[in-house]
């Protein structure tokens, strides 16, 4: 048996290694580690090496957490819970530092100090039969050993000879009672014959020397994996503090507050509602916008006001919400993009823009969403392109002036006056102290500010405790939220998408080689044996393009959780199958993509996370350029290829639309033919999603089309044609150009199948019975008797035309259906 040694942060979980650390967990580790190698005595006894190693555990991580105690002959071992009573979850043993002879040499594990583990972790395994033990450690202080317990569990503990021999020991029916006989004439050759390698985790503080003693805060960086792996989320597996669906309730609440809601519970569940009379303010988002709404009285402009309501009070509340929440769309997508255009140059102050400095008002608020993101950087005028020159043009309509927007009032019609009182609990303390009111947008502002929108996490020292990290999922939760406060929504976590989403899309995949090349695979691991000796660029191609033929629909999308989450499985799946390549079908076999936590994570092979940077006016490499690409190219071809979405209701529509814009934002790249001076556009991915009741359909599933399709002036072909130009095209008025084209076939492809339309048919044959039976020329007096007949037969079609009218009614006039096909 030999030991794989590794660094520390390749065995951390991907998603824990991209927490990042507070400042004062950086000072408390350097304090106690210091505290434990200043009184390592190498002449003192293995007992004197435990005491030391069991306090500096507790007083850094475990203290009224986690019982650091003995537990028999174990040496050390960490108890899942506060007392001893509790399981083992970590068996730890120490070693005096001089004590070479005890300790393994190089990668051969045949050493006392693992053959006591092995003991130990049998005794706890097959006679205790704790199935809680997640790791093994050794350590004599400067050197440590981290074994995951699962590797002893498959070598010994399901091996019957060797269990059979431990338990004969332990019943006394061997030679000796002696431990000395287990370790020289159970272990030793038991792991001398063994061929297995198994993986650690190793390291030597005396190795990180420098750091801990170095005053200098950019060395503490190196000794970020250390606090990890020693840490109850390691160690003990304990849930990750920070999920990346994890709803953090100060950023959720106040955020709430500055918009003008609350959340409160009615009938046994939480909803989302406007604030209550009495505790509203003028200031916040929703009642500036209903305000002004009211005042300037647009309402007669939308076609049908009845979607938004019944009484005058609901629309205008219905709209100013619809109004809102696709202005903090806009807001919030560009603190993420400030966030990553921060990450991308090194934190430098000049990419801030949304600030109460550069943005003073609403006016400027409204500059910047139409005239600055809505605009290439050609057509932008003087002024605008010095003050905002930082700021990239993106092609995302989620910066075109929306319906709503365009029959009702802009955010530049918004009153700049008003205040707003703070929150009891706002993350704004100072302000807080001195009772500050704050300009709304200003407000807003300054709270986003108190959160840090800068990455996905890294390997970085958290200086700023107060400063939480705010995500796209994070947004996605958020927004669910708000958006289902009629009847209160529900977020899927995300363990739930990622075992729905991996179950189904690797499932289809298999299927999908298994239907083209008629092979004999059931597993995404089968397929990858399939496919290692298919490597030509050719092949590599075509079997990308068969994996992107997938079509993946979520009926009820919400935020577009499952829309990520099955995004992620395909770019994870690629990389599984060594498929993921550039677009010239080069692969990138260099890097592993996981996901961990709900998130996409690429690691190179000694386990770095990947990290797109620009210096000196470029990236930081060749490979990173391409594998920056590679990543936007391939979320860009599922997103407009494979994924799609319906729902009810119109504003979740636009927010799974914004969460899918910001998954390509987490790979937007520097375009090398403008010399890294711009970053490549969003296609305009909102026609995937569709606003639509999918539990309706105006045409029955076995519909014939054919008719339909041969009385339209487009095909199917053309169609889609002019679909692919709309998502890449980024002049206004040709996309107004292709929408009007692609409504004009939806209508006519419409107004074709509602003639062969099984409702309609019948509703026309009814009709026509109804008018034939009141035309009858009638020679003489009806009897009683045929006079009820007649009035039976006349209220019976009557009853069946009106029920079939109400039905093609409610299909016709519902909302949703209005951008179906």
């Amino acid at each position: 048996m030999k030991l794989q040694k590794q660094k520390p942060r390749q065995t951390l979980n991907p998603a824990f290694r991209r927490q990042r650390p507070s400042r004062t967990e950086i000072n408390s580790f350097k304090s106690n580690l210091l505290t434990l190698i200043g009184k390592v005595d190498e002449t003192e006894s293995e007992e004197h090496v435990k005491n030391l190693v069991r306090d500096f555990l507790r007083d850094t991580y475990y203290k009224n957490i986690n019982e650091v105690n003995t537990k028999g002959r174990q040496d050390l071992a960490i108890y899942t819970g506060k007392t001893n009573e509790s399981k083992v979850g970590v068996i730890i043993e120490a070693k005096r530092p001089i004590n070479k002879g005890e300790w393994f040499k190089g990668d051969n594990a045949n050493c006392k100090a693992i053959q006591e583990l092995v003991l130990y972790y049998l005794r706890e395994r097959i006679t205790h039969k704790n199935i809680d033990i997640k790791y093994l450690i050794a350590t004599n202080i400067y050197e440590w050993c981290i074994i995951e317990a699962s590797y002893f569990d498959n070598l010994f503990a399901k091996d019957k000879d060797f269990v059979k021999q431990f338990q004969e020991f332990e019943n006394k029916q061997k030679v000796s009672t002696d431990t000395f006989l287990f370790y020289n004439d159970i272990a030793k050759p038991f792991i001398e014959n063994s061929a297995d390698v198994i993986p650690c985790a190793y390291f030597d503080i005396r190795e990180y020397d420098k750091a801990l003693r170095n005053n200098d805060k950019k060395e503490d960086t190196n000794l970020i994996s250390l606090v990890k792996i020693l840490s109850p989320s390691h160690l003990l597996r304990v849930e990750l503090a920070d999920d990346s669906n994890s709803l953090k309730e100060s950023f959720y609440k106040e955020l709430l507050h500055i918009i003008g809601l609350e959340e409160r519970k009615e009938g046994g569940k939480y909803i989302i509602d406007r604030k209550k009379e009495g505790q509203r303010n003028e200031g916040s988002l929703i009642e500036n916008t209903i305000n002004i709404l009211d005042t300037e009285d647009p309402l007669h402009k939308i076609p049908d006001l009845s979607l938004y309501g019944t009484t005058r009070e609901e629309r205008l509340y219905n709209i100013a919400l619809e109004l809102c929440i696709t202005w903090i769309n806009r807001i919030l997508f560009l603190k993420l993009l400030e966030g990553q255009l921060q990450n991308y140059h090194q934190k430098d102050p000049e990419y801030l823009f949304l600030n109460s400095e550069i943005i003073p008002n609403y006016d400027e608020l409204h500059k910047l969403f139409h005239q600055v993101l809505a605009k290439t950087l050609k057509e932008r005028t003087a002024a605008i392109t010095e003050k905002y020159k930082r700021v990239p043009y993106l092609n995302s309509s989620l910066f075109d002036i929306s319906k709503l927007e365009d029959q009702t009032i802009k955010i530049n019609s918004l009153d700049n006056s008003f205040n707003l009182e703070l929150i009891s609990s706002t993350v704004l303390k100072e302000n807080k102290k001195k009772n500050q009111g704050l300009k709304a947008l200003d407000y807003l502002f300054r709270f986003l500010n108190a959160f840090d929108f800068s990455s996905e996490g890294g390997e970085e020292i958290q200086e700023d405790e107060n400063r939480t990290l705010i995500n796209a999922s994070v947004l996605g939760k958020v927004f669910e939220k708000i958006n289902g406060y009629k009847d209160g929504s529900i977020f899927t976590p995300g363990f739930i998408t990622m075992y729905m989403c991996r179950q189904a899309i690797r499932a289809a995949v298999v299927q999908k080689f298994k239907d083209k090349h008629q092979w004999k695979v059931e597993s995404i691991k089968d397929l990858r044996n399939f496919l290692k000796d298919r490597r030509s660029t050719k092949e590599i191609l075509e079997d990308n393009a068969l994996i992107n033929s997938l079509h993946l629909c979520d009926p009820a999308v919400g935020s577009g959780h499952f829309l990520v989450s099955s995004l992620n499985e395909i770019i994870a799946i690629k990389s599984e199958l060594g498929l993921f390549a550039d677009k010239t079908g080069d692969t990138l076999s260099d890097y592993q993509i996981v996901i961990a936590q709900d998130e996409l994570i690429v690691t190179d092979r000694s386990g770095n996370d990947f990290k797109y940077e620009i210096k000196n006016g470029k990236p930081l490499s060749n490979e990173m350029q391409r594998l920056q690409k590679a990543l936007f190219n391939e979320k860009q071809t599922i997103i407009e290829n494979c994924l799609f979405g319906v729902d009810i209701n119109p504003n979740s529509v636009k927010i799974c639309g914004l969460r899918l814009w910001i998954e390509l934002l987490k790979n937007a790249y520097y375009k090398d033919d403008t010399n890294f001076q711009e970053l490549e556009t969003l296609p305009n991915i909102d026609i995937n999603i569709k606003c639509n009741n999918s539990l309706i359909s105006r045409f029955a599933l076995d519909a014939d089309l054919s008719k339909a399709l041969k009385s339209i002036k487009y095909n199917v072909e053309a169609y889609r044609g002019f679909v692919n130009d709309y998502k890449n095209e980024k002049s206004r008025e040709v996309k107004r150009g292709l929408e009007k084209i692609i409504d004009g076939i939806k209508s006519d492809f419409r107004t074709e199948i509602n003639k062969n339309d099984p409702k309609n048919t019948r509703l026309r044959k009814i009709s026509g019975d109804l008018f034939n039976l009141l035309n009858q020329t009638k020679m003489f007096e009806l009897e009683p008797k045929e006079k009820k007949i007649f009035k039976e037969k006349k209220e019976k079609l009557e009853e069946a035309i009106n029920k079939l009218a109400n039905e093609i009614k409610e299909i016709e006039n519902n909302a949703a259906f209005k951008n179906a096909f």
